[in-house]
């Protein structure tokens, strides 16, 4: 498989540029300045390159070549806590999720916008990124007080852009949110009989369900 090495770094050059701007505009630059840095460490870089396509992300291609396991993401996840998988823990069988803090929460938001408008360049419309969240969050590990933030955001940008997401708008509906939802919340992993299922893994199928 070619590596890709100018067109991904270009790719991540576009994109950490967009969150810059945008984490400007919602008050939290210093974020969008530091925004994805392990990006050009090797581990993400060189398996990116690889599997880079320009319209999706390297991890979409890189599950699809490695059995649904990406080297890519538990590499750039575990680093950067604008990413829910950061908030996940594991303990006795179950799953715990716990709130993303304010900031990370909302540059969440932001690589989402940017992200959205770097693949899909100019066919990119506002509602995009809060169509495509609404169609997978079911599907998340996320605390749900996380979810409600992230889907009123970004259902308001699908509305009037950045109008109404200055810090003070965006911290104020936080706050309120923070106050209905308890810090932490345990999901409990399903199986028969108590015991793990291991199943072989048919990738072209579980993508025919999931995507």
């Amino acid at each position: 498989m070619k590596h890709h090495l100018l067109k991904h770094f270009h790719t991540v050059n576009k994109h950490r540029w967009l969150v810059f701007k945008y984490s400007c505009k919602v008050g939290i630059p210093f974020l969008g300045f530091k925004h994805d840095l392990s990006k050009y460490g090797p581990t993400e870089f060189i398996r990116s390159s690889k599997y880079y396509q320009g319209t999706v992300s390297p991890l979409l291609n890189e599950r699809k070549d490695n059995k649904l396991f990406t080297t890519i993401g538990v590499h750039h996840t575990n680093l950067n806590k604008h990413h829910f998988e950061y908030w996940m823990d594991f303990f006795g069988g179950d799953f715990v999720v716990k709130k993303m803090p304010y900031k990370y929460a909302l540059e969440y938001v932001i690589d989402m916008l940017s992200a959205s408008k770097t693949y899909a360049k100019k066919n990119f419309k506002p509602n995009m990124p809060y169509d495509f969240f609404i169609l997978r969050c079911d599907h998340y590990l996320m605390h749900p007080m996380t979810i409600e933030f992230v889907k009123t955001l970004l259902l308001e940008f699908s509305k009037t852009g950045f109008k109404n997401l200055k810090k003070k708008n965006t911290k104020k509906i936080f706050l309120e949110l923070d106050k209905q939802y308890d810090d932490t919340y345990l999901v409990p992993f399903f199986s028969k009989e108590n015991k793990y299922e291991f199943k072989k893994i048919d990738v072209n199928e579980v993508f025919k369900r999931k995507l």
